[in-house]
């Protein structure tokens, strides 16, 4: 049985709310017949307008209309979230008075609308008017209170709701700062290793998904080093607390086993005495160089990235088990042998360098592997800024990332 085919401009067209879609600049670049008959305007006038030229603030009893949705406007860019505001009064310019403006009020909701890099590059604009409803609850009486009155108090509570918002937003943005200095604090600080390497902590832009992400480098006698990569579900204080212990569990199982997997196993026990470290993902790599091997064992992690000195990628993905805590009973984790050539480079990193919502890893790591082809030759401090700079998105990652770069 054939599915019927979708016209979903018709939907759109017919959709009973007011519905505005806006790119990154604030522009119109498409409007439903709901969101012009509000507007009052032909869908012509509109597009291609920014919105708040059409919509300009009320010079003469500002609400903060204009300040209030372009601020929701700018989270939804930066974050990538949906944002419902608290009823909104914002005075409309008349069209047949310019200069004179009507009291108004609405409900809206902005939401990101992501294009085929995973960025959001359009923001739909969910407006319904509510003025009418004020107006005839008032009018209907509410015991000696006008319409006026009425609406006042609507108004009131309104931003009563946008000022608990505001507090909630400071509280997070507080609670951000602390964590991410605790993170500072318990992440190793950039040292002189045996070999060229460079790391990098990259936080989550204007969210509390931080710090659940670690990485850590040991030096190994006989010429060795032992290098991991591990990310803790969870965000905020608690999992820069558990991410402090576990960091430091692997690296001290680093040196007292003798492979990645044993270190993993060793981690995996002691992780079950820790609140919070359930589902917690790491990757342990031990690089021999005058061998020139790489032992590595996966916890339910992304796979390192291997070029050679040609540019040639592959994944060590051959030695993959489940995250931290995800079996009742202790198992022997897998460990793979991977060879390596002088002048190669070993990239070990976090999902946030990966991941998009709405996607399938494997395109994230496509992208990874076709950027280390890239810039394969240049030195790990700049390669880490090259990575950086074109994988993750250009309104900043919704999640942390933490990298290594590695010259063999």
């Amino acid at each position: 049985m054939t599915e019927p085919e979708v016209d979903y401009r018709a939907v759109f067209e017919a959709l009973p709310s007011g519905i505005a879609v806006l790119n990154r600049r604030l522009e119109f670049v498409g409007v439903n017949d709901a969101y012009a008959r509000m507007a009052e305007r032909d869908p012509e006038e509109l597009i291609g307008q920014y919105i708040f030229r059409i919509f300009p603030d009320n010079p003469f009893d500002s609400h903060g209309g204009p300040r209030t949705v372009g601020a929701s406007f700018r989270r939804v860019l930066a974050n990538g979230e949906r944002d419902s505001l608290p009823l909104q009064r914002y005075d409309v310019q008349r069209t047949d008075r310019p200069g004179a403006f009507e009291e108004r009020y609405w409900s809206i909701v902005n939401i990101p609308l992501r294009g085929p890099s995973g960025s959001v590059d359009y923001v739909v604009h969910r407006v319904e008017e509510v003025t009418a409803f004020i107006r005839t609850r008032g009018a209907a009486g509410q015991g000696d209170r006008g319409p006026r009155e009425l609406e006042g108090e609507i108004y009131m509570r309104a931003h009563e709701l946008q000022e608990i918002n505001e507090r909630l937003r400071t509280a997070h943005a507080r609670e951000r700062e602390v964590a991410l200095t605790l993170q500072a604090a318990m992440l190793p600080a950039p040292r002189p290793v045996s070999h060229r390497a460079a790391v990098r902590y990259h936080p989550a832009v204007g969210a509390l998904n931080v710090c659940g992400d670690w990485y850590d480098l040991v030096d190994l006698p006989r010429d060795r080093m032992a290098v991991a990569v591990g990310d803790v579900v969870g965000h905020g204080l608690n999992a820069a607390g558990v991410m402090g212990q576990l960091r430091s569990a692997l690296s001290a199982a680093s040196r007292a086993t003798t492979g990645p997997a044993e270190a993993l196993e060793a981690l995996g026990l002691y992780s079950r005495s820790i609140e919070g470290a359930e589902a917690t993902t790491a990757v342990s790599a031990f690089i021999d160089w005058p061998a020139h091997t790489i032992k590595y064992s996966s916890a339910g992690h992304p796979p390192p990235a291997l070029a050679d000195s040609e540019g040639r990628v592959r994944f060590l993905d051959l030695a993959t088990d489940p995250p931290l805590g995800a079996r009742l009973d202790h198992v022997t984790r897998p460990q793979a042998t991977a060879r390596f050539t002088d002048g190669s480079t070993l990239v070990l990193y976090t999902d946030g360098l990966i991941e998009r919502r709405y996607e399938d890893i494997d395109e994230g790591l496509s992208r990874l592997a076709s950027a280390l082809a890239r810039h394969h030759a240049l030195d790990p401090d700049p390669l880490a800024d090259v990575l950086l700079s074109e994988l993750l998105p250009p309104t900043g990652a919704t999640d942390d990332t933490a990298l290594v770069v590695l010259r063999l």
